[in-house]
Order: C-alpha cells, then sequence, then structure tokens
C-alpha cells in the first residue's frame, strides 16, 4: 500500500477565536492540515515546534500587530509564505503589507472558498527541487527563469517568487530588453494588488532576490516615467 502524501500544513494567528475556529474547521474540510495561534508570540512558540507551508496572519492584533510580525520572520530567514488578513481596504495598508514580505492579502469580509483559492495559489508558486522544465528559460546572470512556469533558478537551485513578483517578471521576461509600462505591469497583478505604486514595491522585492546589487539594477532596470524592463543574457 503506497503512503498517502502529508497534507499541507497552515498556521492561523488570530486573536478572534471564533474566526480561528471557523477557518479552522472550514480548512480541514478543504484538505489541510492546521494549527491556531492567538497572537505573535504564540506563532512564534508554534514556528518553532513544526514545519508550515503557509501562515495565515491577522493584521490588526493586539500587542505585536500582523504588520510589525511578518517582517521579524523574514530577517530571521523564515521565508514561509504569509497571507494577511485585513479589515482595512486602503492602498497604503496593503501597500504596507506587501512592502513588510507578504505574498498576498484577503479583505475582511470575505468568502471562505476566496480564501482557498488565494492559498492554493500561493502555494502554487512554492519553488519544487528538480522540477522538469517544459520550456526554454530566459538567462540572466546566474538566473534561469521559465515564464510558461513562472519559476526561477538560480545555478540550478529554485528560487521562491510570490504571485506578484513572479507575475511580474514572467512579463518582462516574455518581452526582454522591451520596456514595459507600469500600468500594463499594474493590471496583470493579482486580485486588488493592481496598483501602480504596487508594482515599485514588488520590483524593489524581486530586485532583492536577483541583483547582485538592489540599488544599481543590472537586470531589472527602471525606465524612468514609463515602467521597467529586463535586461537578459
Amino acid at each position: 500500500m503506497s503512503e498517502r502524501p502529508p497534507l499541507t500544513h497552515l498556521l492561523i494567528v488570530d486573536d478572534d477565536a471564533r474566526l480561528r475556529r471557523l477557518l479552522a474547521e472550514y480548512l480541514a474540510q478543504e484538505g489541510f492540515a492546521v494549527t491556531m495561534a492567538v497572537d505573535a508570540a504564540d506563532a512564534r512558540r508554534k514556528l518553532g515546534m513544526f514545519i508550515f507551508d503557509l501562515i495565515i496572519l491577522d493584521v490588526m492584533m493586539p500587542g505585536e500587530t500582523g504588520i510589525e510580525f511578518a517582517p521579524t520572520l523574514r530577517d530571521c530567514g523564515i521565508a514561509t509564505p504569509i497571507l494577511l488578513l485585513t479589515a482595512m481596504g486602503e492602498s497604503e495598508d496593503r501597500i504596507r503589507g506587501l512592502e513588510v514580505g507578504a505574498d498576498d492579502y484577503l479583505v475582511k469580509p470575505f468568502e471562505p472558498r476566496e480564501l482557498v483559492l488565494r492559498i492554493r495559489n500561493i502555494l502554487r508558486r512554492a519553488p519544487e527541487a528538480g522540477a522538469a522544465q517544459k520550456t526554454p528559460g530566459i538567462l540572466f546572470g546566474d538566473f534561469e527563469f521559465f515564464p510558461s512556469e513562472e519559476r526561477l533558478m538560480k545555478n540550478g537551485e529554485p528560487v521562491y517568487l510570490t504571485t506578484a513578483e513572479s507575475t511580474l517578471l514572467a512579463l518582462l521576461a516574455l518581452r526582454p530588453g522591451e520596456a514595459i509600462a507600469r500600468s500594463n505591469l499594474a493590471a496583470a497583478l493579482p486580485g486588488e494588488a493592481g496598483h501602480e505604486r504596487s508594482v515599485d514595491v514588488q520590483i524593489t522585492r524581486l530586485r532583492k532576490k536577483i541583483e547582485p546589487e538592489p540599488a544599481r539594477p543590472v537586470y531589472i532596470q527602471t525606465v524612468r516615467g514609463f515602467g521597467y524592463i529586463l535586461r537578459a543574457s
């Protein structure tokens, strides 16, 4: 008898006990393994005990907020994807979430089915070592990017990209050497992330992953007053 594959393990971090319970029950029915945490401190304890595939993180928690907690994970090398839950719909708040290292966000109230779709979309981007590449890649420096799969490799090793990062890189890689308007890039971003300033935020994050000197980009260059261009090999 073959072994069943392990369940995708989610960590829900939210101070609302009722919402935690409802989300945990729904996500368990959808086939996920779920662990819950009541605040940032509890989440740190759980992160020290288990390996998670994704963190669902509430923004407005008492004490250390989700916006404050997320960058501390990145600073200590935890690359687990983060999906923010926020009741704040203003663009500045959404941008702050992207700036602190979140992969995506969902504005409350939301349909549980949309949450599942967001989770699966983020997890689909996670790197899989040894995955077969079906189409020729775009080469730049030590990197090779496969636009059809939105997969980035560095010296043969996978590099994790968020949904927005992979979308932007795919658009640039499909037209290397050609400037792409910021408005066109923004229109392609998923959900409510399609704002031109969001493009700048994501490009900054992308440069940190691929540029030898992010402040002096070689590959993804700015076309002043217009957009961005990918200088491939």
